[in-house]
């Protein structure tokens, strides 16, 4: 699986998930990483990476 597919996905389960209470998404495609901020404030950061 490629990528950037891969972090396609993970925006999509991110964004439409009620669970979360998200807030709001900042992609930054060029560090694959994702800021995700939930209702209560909370940052979190997550980082996209391949394993070779």
């Amino acid at each position: 699986m490629d990528l950037n597919y891969f972090k396609d996905q993970i925006f999509d389960l991110l964004n439409e998930s009620d669970e979360l209470d998200i807030s709001d998404i900042r992609a930054e495609d060029r560090k694959d990483l994702f800021t995700v901020t939930t209702g209560d404030g909370s940052v979190f950061r997550v980082i996209c990476e391949a394993v070779e």
